[in-house]
């Protein structure tokens, strides 16, 4: 019987059982339901988590009642524990779960019936007359592993089942879809384990003649032909070699083991001839076979892993080689390793296991041999050093870290030999540290090394040889792939520097120690300006610091100063890993002023700065560490502040900051209550409860906050971070359980805290309104947060909704469905989705099908049938009219409920569908992609007849325009001077590409899901001729759609569709995807049809996913075929009457190979094959086919990319250098040296021809060579000298007529050199430069300039030392002064040698330095004759090198006005390439200038002039913020005129937006240095410029300009405040400047709102007059309330106050918004208008502005004015609000939910509306109680209850309001606000 009918059965018995509390039975009904969900469930966790309960469960049934249980049921319970063991084959652990009850139920319960039972189905598997299956074997191996009952049954029938294998293991063999699937991997499987578990039953067999060999030795031959390649699959050839060598391991006497392992070795070496391997009585045949390296591989793995010690250390017999291990295996490896296979990676595992089994043996080897294994000059120590050094680098995932790792090993095994031998010198340790320290900075493998020779040489010694330690370290925590492995080279410092301290030592004088190397690094790298720097010492290198030196806490905090710029992250991450490590509180380290700091931390503008210190606040690495009353209060100001954060990751770490603190309260509150328990009132018993109070107070909080900002009208940004609180609430503080979680999951416990809460009146999660909430999230406009939404229902909410709400989902989720909008559609697919797992099943007419089916799901079974019905409707309508179809009934929606509905929430989708309902599905799907397909073909004739032929974009725009025209029944539309597309159109085009993705997307992932679940049972629900049918479908779609969206969204599902079919075990469903490739392959080589954009549409990309579903672990005979027959394709010649409106075959395959090699999917798979392809695509660039010529360069830039491996991120490698030097990039690919080296020495020897340079010749595959090589990594040291080939040609090169060969020929030349021949080629070149009357070619002469350039920038750094060469290249380059005089005529030549003399600068003597400045002060102001090339690189270069004297650099400026336009214009560029002026002189005399001349700059014609000469005046004038110097009084004047041309242009909007932002900052700069005597000037430009900066705050406005209205405020606007401080226009000016920072607070544009955050610090910081120079700019929303807080502190009483805070309100016309969505009821269109501004919160700004308004209302007692000024505004306007309040009174939503309720939920305009009502009406409400005068207008006691009842009703019907408007709502006034003053008091006379 099967599991379930024998859960039943037992069920059955038991529940007629007498359930007596004493017999056991009730529990026994538990143990069996427990077996049963542990079956039913998919999640390997779930079933586990299932069996842990059931064997608990089955330990609380005494012995007793266990004997007492009837025979029948005692049978019964063996068989189910027995039949769910067989069902768990695949799952190790659960089925060793089971395995423990059956031990348990042998123990107390009958022993034999156990063995029997076991048996009964051993001997099906033994006894059956079939080939053994896939499931016998999984069985067998489950009892040899898992089952104890099981190995005792193998013992005793062992043999019989060798026989079994014996006849299964050849028969497999016979069949190609078998011998490389999973059976025969299975039985191999079986073999090693008997031969490893049951060895003293085999042996007899193998080294005992007998006539039972027969059977063993079929099985050894068999394993040997799997082994040399009758099997293509890696893993089984692998596996297989290893039951081999554990055959040999069976041996008793160490002879014929021996022999047999060198007879198995002797098998490895490649024959011709067929070979006879003798393994004790055995001897099978070993024919040659392909030269792949898996058999070696497979052999030397297997004998390495198995073989006992003696095996390997025994000589060979015939006495020619001495050990196995090391004149046998060793050879076979070393050659493995040096082959460049495809099985690289595991070729360096071998060489790691060879190191790790000679370490075992070497102290035989020793005795053995009596010399050194590996002494200093041995061939075995440079062979392994130079396979290992060659290898460190190597592009193959998980090479490298091997290499390292067999580093190690080799590193300790000669520590071992040097020991043993008493060698202290060690040579081979100090050879490798300076081939070590040699390296350049960017290679990677030199940190790993060097972590493996530290133990052996010593931190002293290290550190004194490695003098650039601490700038190398920083420079790769500044790279992305370099910062692991410094970090790792760090800590094994700080650990070996611990080590080798003296014991007696204090941890703070150890701490000292470390201060002294280390400190002063540290620091840096925190306080750095460089993010990546930054995040990597916080992460990597604090936590290591503190787990060695934990007393460095103290040393870090006293180097800080929280004040300047990036201590404060850096302290906030000292202390925040320092409570990680240590687990003490941070609090104490620092006093009192450690929470100053955390506030000042939290509240920063800079995200890295809040999340260091909210990690500080919530981590703890106790999760028992109920965090303190202080450290809720601050989080729960936190919080709210945050959830707008526009960063995404800091919402990710916002949540889990969140989640560790909720932990904490958890796990802290349950060990209290465990505490509680049993314990007596004792005085820590008000202690516990106030820590109960404030933990379950503070989830409560938490829990309810995330709702306030889930309505519509939030950002989402705001919404985003809700969602992932409440979750993180939800998944702590509920009892859910997550079966796809590891670590996380709630204490058993929970419970009890949950209980204690809702006692408390608390934690009500699920509520209705709550869910309401959740719901209206479905329809939000991104696809994230309705994801987020639909999981929080999905996975906490009750199991099912009340039927008013699944019945209102319904009717919308059908609406939707139909929409033409994708992200409603997709909205109606989620309701779907949940309506299946959250609805209860009310069709009507189903009950048939179930008796019927009743394994069958009714529910899902209907709505999944229902959709099939709705899909047939869409389909049915299309093919009627498209364009109502495209409208109403757009297909997509459906496909995409069908993919939710079946793929992701169905366990067993064949309980869902059936044979004839996937064969309906597929019938559509055929039909609506031929629909579809027709459309964009134009009609289907055209279709059928151009096969696989996609037409263009031109040709679909004509197809639909024709569709369109037909259906409308007029002629053909005339759209030749339409731009832009008709609605109708658009529709139609999505209709169509959309639906073609989502069918790709749902049959791939259909398919998949069915043959998954039916390799468990005896049936498919595919036949295979459908499966051939989908495979038309999904080629059609890909080779005749040339949408790219829907080709990309069609291959998700195809390459699914593809893996499935590969991955089964049916040879015809094999077949299938290789049968499309060749068709794929077939339409490569045939012609092309017509097409514009020639990028072969869909086939490059299908047969991608064909290949990229090809299972790794085999041969990829498929990705084989296609290269071959793809590169034989490419290299075809085009016919030289090619039609330039054909696709070429030709093209159509460099573009497939293109694909291929960009795929993710393949990886480093195509490598193998990258020097062919890449010469394939550097001969082509010579193609006379522009297409092929374009198609190839793409392909060699991909190809590049994949060859080269991981790419630089720091700045100081620039961005062309990868990881890779060029030694070990043509160790990995050796046929591209001569064919790089031949292209280079043909285009350098045409460069040397004497006609050369008359004539421009081009060689299309130069350049992309130079680049290749110019992009390896400098630096490395070439051992084989093999790179000196390629020096002679690239300076040849220098001579090219072609600037960037010249320039990219200089940095191929720095790559391919040494680093010790760097000086000897600078001086060659040096001593190659011509004398002033010499002949001499300008385009030679330019590129040695350049590569001299190059090989100095590499060569010198800043600490190196003045040598003999170095001298004489100065001294030579100082003769060659006249090549940046006039002397030379080429300025791009005098440009270079500037360029060289900088460089060289601080090695020239002054008198050099002094005449060739003087020349070029000469040359630059020398009068210009005409146009020259190269006059701005010759100014940049002439300015830089002069201005690196500061007496140069003064008169230059001083002499601005007599420069050139041209040179003028080079000196405003050069000003702006600068970071910085450093010296304040300088910067002031610049300044002055740029002032003095900026009149004359403004008249200029040319506007790139004013823009520039703007930004620099600007950059000189704003540099480092610091306080800017006062013009002088007689250049006032021409600052007031200038200031006017500026105000002028800004307001006629004169000059584009990027010449008007650097106007409107000149001008607020210069506003701001008016002097004091002109106040009356300065109030005339006063209006004007707050005017402009009203105008240019809005949203519409250019960002430029909102980005510099920031600024302006912070030039001008915060001086100005200060300026007149105690002036009677300083209300009415900060008014406006505070108004215009308002808005920029709520701008869309993050920089934006950041500086009107930095205007509100410098201005609160101003006004508080603190001491620091430095401020901390503050984050935004903290900015926002500043503002608001100066406002009303300044301005209460202001004219126009009122207005100001009312008009960042919304609308509050309710009746409006309720017609305005009436309207909308039921229209559909395509777009809709998006907002201006995003980011922008009306009901956010209206919960801001509340207090304050009430708070003016409150102060209005002390200003007549404001008093007047707000009973008018309510005299005015309590009417309509009156009116509005009673449209809210009755909308009354319904006790049950309804479809128009649900449209306003979602509706943003209705809760923006409701908020700005709300607070008006509270407004109102506070100012009728305040004033007497105005109480006729409404009563206040009777507005407050009808406030209170609006509010009452609309949040339980799903209305959540922000907390403040909800506060001051529900209460009726704010409670932080004293009580009200007599309203009686007014007097408005």
């Amino acid at each position: 019987m099967s599991f379930e009918n024998l859960t039943k059965t037992l069920q059955g018995l038991l529940i007629s059982e007498d359930l007596t509390p004493g017999n056991g039975s009730r529990i026994l009904q538990l143990f069996v339901n427990k077996l049963s969900e542990s079956s039913r469930s998919s999640v390997k966790r779930s079933k586990e988590r299932s069996l842990d309960e059931a064997v608990q469960l089955m330990r609380q049934i005494s012995e007793e009642q266990l004997h007492g249980l009837e025979e029948e049921h005692k049978l019964l319970l063996v068989r189910l524990l027995l039949s769910l063991q067989l069902e768990m084959v695949n799952i190790s652990t659960a089925c060793r779960k089971v395995d423990r009850m059956l031990q348990h139920l042998a123990e107390n319960v009958d022993q034999h019936l156990v063995y029997k039972e076991t048996l009964h189905i051993f001997d099906s598997i033994v006894k059956s007359d079939q080939v053994l299956s896939l499931e016998d074997l999984q069985r067998a191996c489950m009892f040899l592993e898992d089952s104890a009952v099981g190995r005792r049954i193998w013992l005793e029938s062992c043999v019989p089942m060798l026989q079994r294998l014996s006849e299964t293991l050849p028969a497999l063999l016979q069949e190609e879809s078998q011998r490389d699937g999973l059976i025969c991997y299975t039985a191999v499987k079986v073999c090693l384990q008997v031969f490893q578990l049951l060895w003293s039953e085999v042996a007899p067999l193998v080294w005992e003649e007998n006539g039972s060999k027969e059977a063993i030795q079929r099985i050894l031959q068999a394993l040997m032909d799997i082994i040399i390649g009758q099997c293509c699959n890696r893993d089984t050839r692998l596996l297989a070699g290893t039951a081999v060598a554990m055959l040999i391991n069976t041996a008793s006497q160490s002879g014929a083991a021996d022999a047999a392992a060198w007879s198995l070795l002797q098998a490895a070496h490649p024959t011709t001839q067929p070979f006879q391997l003798t393994v004790g009585v055995l001897q099978v045949q070993c024919n040659p076979a392909g030269k792949d390296g898996v058999k070696r591989l497979a052999l030397s793995r297997g004998l390495l892993t198995c073989c006992r010690s003696h095996i390997l250390l025994s000589p060979n017999p015939s006495g020619l080689q001495t050990c196995l291990l090391l004149d046998g295996l060793f050879p076979l490896v070393s050659n493995l390793c040096a082959e460049k296979q495809d099985c690289h990676y595991f070729a360096f595992e071998v060489l790691t296991l060879w190191l790790r089994r000679v370490k075992e043996c070497v102290d035989d080897i020793w005795k053995a041999t009596g010399a050194r294994l590996l002494p200093d000059d041995s061939r075995l120590l440079q062979k392994l050093t130079d396979i290992i050094w060659t290898n460190a680098e190597s592009p193959i995932d998980g090479v490298p870290e091997l290499a390292s790792s067999a580093f190690t090993l080799l590193l300790n095994l000669y520590a071992m030999d040097s020991e043993q031998f008493c060698d202290t010198k060690r040579n081979f340790y100090f050879i490798l540290l300076e081939r070590l320290l040699k390296l350049p900075w960017e290679a990677k493998a030199k940190y790993h090394r060097l972590c493996a020779l530290l133990p052996y040489v010593g931190t002293d010694l290290m550190l004194n040889r490695y003098t650039e330690v601490s700038s190398h370290l920083l420079k790769c925590l500044s790279t992305n792939h370099l910062s692991p492995c410094a970090a790792e080279f760090y800590k094994c410092l700080i650990q070996q520097q611990r080590r080798e301290s003296p014991a007696s030592l204090s941890e703070l004088e150890l701490a000292g120690r470390w201060a002294k190397s280390w400190q002063p690094f540290l620091v840096e790298a925190l306080t750095s300006d460089i993010t990546l720097l930054q995040n990597n010492s916080s992460t990597h290198l604090l936590p290591c610091t503190f787990q060695v030196f934990s007393s460095a806490v103290h040393h870090l905090l006293a180097s800080l100063n929280p004040n300047k710029p990036g201590h404060l992250h850096a302290w906030a991450c000292i202390l925040s890993s320092y409570r990680a490590i240590s687990g003490c509180s941070p609090w104490a380290l620092q006093g009192s002023s450690t929470f100053l700091t955390l506030e000042l931390a939290l509240g920063a503008a800079d995200d890295k700065i809040r999340l260091a210190a909210l990690n500080l606040l919530c981590c703890s690495p106790k999760t028992r560490d109920v965090p303190s009353t202080e450290e809720m209060k601050i989080l729960k100001e936190f919080i709210p502040e945050n959830l707008n954060c526009e960063s995404s990751p800091f919402r990710q770490h916002l949540q889990a900051a969140v989640r560790r603190f909720l932990v904490r309260i958890r796990d802290g509150c349950l060990a209290h209550i465990r505490g509680e328990k049993g314990k007596k009132k004792d005085p820590s018993h008000e202690c516990r409860e106030n820590i109960l109070k404030q933990g379950i107070g503070f989830v409560e909080w938490l829990g309810q906050l995330p709702y306030s900002f889930l309505s519509p009208g939030h950002s989402y940004q705001r919404k985003k971070t809700a969602l992932l609180l409440l979750s993180a609430v939800l998944e702590t503080c509920t009892d859910t359980w997550s079966p796809d979680k590891k670590k996380g999951q709630p204490p058993a416990n929970i419970g009890l805290l949950i209980a204690c809460a809702r006692q408390r009146g608390q934690w009500d999660f699920f509520c209705r309104a709550k869910q309401l909430l959740l719901l209206s999230c479905l329809e939000d406009s991104t696809n994230e947060i309705r994801e987020l939404s639909a999981t929080i229902l999905l996975k906490f909410f009750p199991p099912s909704f009340p039927a008013d709400i699944a019945e209102v989902l319904e009717v919308r989720s059908s609406q939707l469905l139909r929409s033409p909008r994708v992200q409603e559609a997709q909205m109606g697919a989620l309701m779907v989705k949940i309506l299946l797992q959250k609805s209860g099943h009310r069709c009507d007419d189903c009950s048939l099908g179930l008796s019927v089916n009743p394994g069958r799901n009714p529910k899902a079974f209907c709505v999944v049938r229902d959709l099939v019905k709705e899909l047939e409707e869409h389909y049915l309508m299309a093919k009627v009219d498209m364009m109502v179809s495209a409208r109403t009934r757009p297909i997509h929606g459906v496909l995409c409920a069908l993919q939710r509905c079946l793929l992701p929430a169905a366990d067993d989708i064949c309980s869902i569908i059936d044979r004839s309902l996937i064969t309906k599905l597929l019938d559509l799907l055929e039909n609506i992609s031929l629909l579809l397909l027709a459309v964009l073909h134009g009609d289907r004739e055209a279709f059928v007849a151009e096969k696989y032929a996609p037409p263009s974009f031109c040709d679909m725009g004509n197809a639909i325009s024709s569709l369109i025209s037909r259906q409308a029944g007029g002629d053909q539309m005339d759209e030749e001077d339409c731009i832009l597309l008709s609605e109708e159109h658009s529709l139609v085009l999505t209709c169509c590409w959309v639906s073609l993705k989502e069918t790709g997307i749902f049959l791939g992932s259909l398919v998949e899901k069915v043959l998954k679940e039916s390799k468990q049972r005896s049936e498919c629900l595919w036949a295979k001729d459908d499966l051939r049918r989908a495979s038309e479908l999904f080629k059609d779609i890909l080779l005749n759609c040339r949408h790219w969206g829907a080709v990309e969204g069609c291959c998700l599902g195809f390459t699914k569709f593809c893996t499935s079919l590969l991955s089964s075990n049916d040879p015809d469903l094999q077949d299938i995807p290789a049968q499309i490739l060749k068709e794929g392959l077939q339409v490569v080589q045939s012609p092309r049809s017509a097409s514009v954009t020639r990028r072969a549409a869909g086939l490059p990309i299908m047969i991608l996913c064909v290949l990229s579903a090809e299972e790794a672990s085999k041969a990829r005979p498929l990705l084989t075929l296609s290269m071959q027959t793809l590169l034989e394709q490419a290299r075809r010649p085009v016919d030289e009457n090619w039609d330039q409106t054909l696709d070429l075959p030709q093209v159509c395959a460099v573009h497939t190979l293109q694909a291929l090699v960009r795929g993710a999917g393949l990886g480093a798979a195509v490598l193998q094959f990258a020097p062919d392809v890449a010469i394939l695509s550097l001969t082509l660039l010579r193609s006379p086919c522009w297409a092929m010529r374009n198609a190839a360069l793409q392909l060699y830039s991909s190809l590049c990319s994949r060859m080269l491996g991981q790419r630089s991120s720091s700045v100081e490698t620039g961005p062309i250098q990868h990881s890779m030097s060029p030694a070990a990039f043509f160790f990995h690919y050796p046929p591209l040296q001569p064919f790089l080296l031949g292209e280079l020495r043909e285009a350098a020897e045409h460069v040397q021809k004497p006609t050369a340079g008359a004539k421009l010749h081009l060689q299309p595959s130069l350049y992309p060579i130079l680049t290749l090589l110019a992009q390896l990594q400098p630096g490395v040291q070439d051992s084989s000298q093999m790179l000196l080939d390629y020096l002679p040609p690239l300076l040849q090169l220098s001579a090219s007529p072609i600037y960037s060969v010249r320039r990219m020929a200089s940095i191929a030349l720095v790559a391919m050199t040494p680093p010790s021949g760097y000086m000897d080629l600078i001086v060659k070149l040096t001593s190659q430069l011509p004398g002033p009357q010499e002949s001499l070619c300008h385009n030679r002469l330019h590129g040695q300039l350049l590569q001299i350039k190059a090989l100095l920038e590499r060569a010198l750094c800043p600490d190196s030392a003045v040598s003999a060469d170095l001298c004489e290249v100065v001294s030579r380059m100082q003769a060659s002064m006249w090549l940046g005089t006039t002397a030379q005529r080429c300025l791009l030549v005098r440009a270079v040698y500037l360029s060289v003399a900088e460089s060289l600068r601080r090695h020239s003597c002054d008198s050099f330095l002094l005449q060739l400045s003087d020349r070029l002060m000469h040359d630059l102001y020398a009068p210009q004759q005409g146009l020259e090339i190269g006059l701005a690189s010759f100014h940049q270069e002439a300015l830089e090198f002069l201005c690196a004297d500061p007496t140069r650099a003064r008169q230059i400026w001083e002499n601005f006005s007599a420069a050139s336009p041209e040179l003028r214009l080079s000196m405003v560029t050069w000003l702006l390439d600068k970071q910085s002026l450093q010296q304040a002189d300088m910067k002031e005399l610049i300044q002055r200038v740029l002032q003095l001349n900026l009149k004359e700059a403004l008249l200029d014609d040319s506007v790139d002039y004013r823009t520039k000469y703007l930004a620099a005046l600007v950059a000189v004038m704003a540099d480092g913020g610091a306080a800017l110097p006062q013009p002088l009084s007689d250049t006032e004047p021409c600052l007031l005129e200038c200031l006017h041309l500026l105000l002028q242009d800004l307001e006629v909007q004169k000059g584009g937006p990027e010449f008007l932002s650097q106007a409107l900052y000149a001008a607020s700069l210069l506003f701001s240095q008016l002097s004091s005597n002109s106040t009356s000037l300065k109030a005339s430009v006063l209006q004007r410029w707050c005017g402009i900066l009203e105008i240019q705050r809005t949203a519409e406005a250019p960002e430029v300009l909102r980005l510099v209205c920031g600024e302006a405020l912070c030039a001008a606007g915060v001086p100005l405040i200060n300026s007149l401080r105690e002036h009677s226009s300083l209300p009415v000016v900060m008014m406006r400047l505070i108004n215009t920072g308002l808005y920029l607070l709520q701008d869309q544009n993050q920089q934006v709102r950041q500086k009107a955050a930095r205007f509100a610090s410098l201005l609160h910081h101003s006004r508080r007059a603190e001491k620091q120079s430095s401020v901390c700019i503050m984050q935004v929303n903290r900015a926002l309330k500043l503002l608001l807080d100066l406002l009303l502190q300044e301005c209460w009483d202001s004219p126009g106050i009122l207005e100001l805070l009312l008009s960042h309100l919304p609308q509050a016309d309710i009746r409006s918004v309720l017609r305005e969505a009436s309207v909308r009821e039921g229209s559909s269109s395509l777009y809709e208008q998006d907002e201006v501004n995003v980011f922008a919160e009306p009901s956010i700004m209206s919960a801001h502005l509340l207090p304050y308004l009430l708070q003016m209302a409150e102060k209005s007692s002390q200003s007549s004015a404001l008093a007047e000024t707000l009973t008018n505004w309510a005299m005015e306007n309590a009417a309509q609000l009156m009116d509005n309040l009673s449209a809210c009174e009755q909308l009354q939503p319904a006790k049950t939910l309804t479809p128009s309720w649900l449209a306003l939920l979602v509706d943003p305009c209705f809760h923006s509306a409701l908020c700005g009502l709300l607070t008006r009406a509270a407004l109102l409400h506070h100012l009728v109680k305040t004033f007497a005068c105005i109480r006729h207008l409404w009563d206040p006691l009777n507005m407050q209850m009808r406030l209170q009842d609006v509010y009452s009703l609309l949040s339980q019907s799903g209305v959540h309001l922000p907390p403040a408007l909800t506060v001051v709502v529900n209460a009726g006034a704010l409670p932080l606000y004293k009580e009200q003053r007599g309203a009686d008091q007014c007097d408005l006379g």
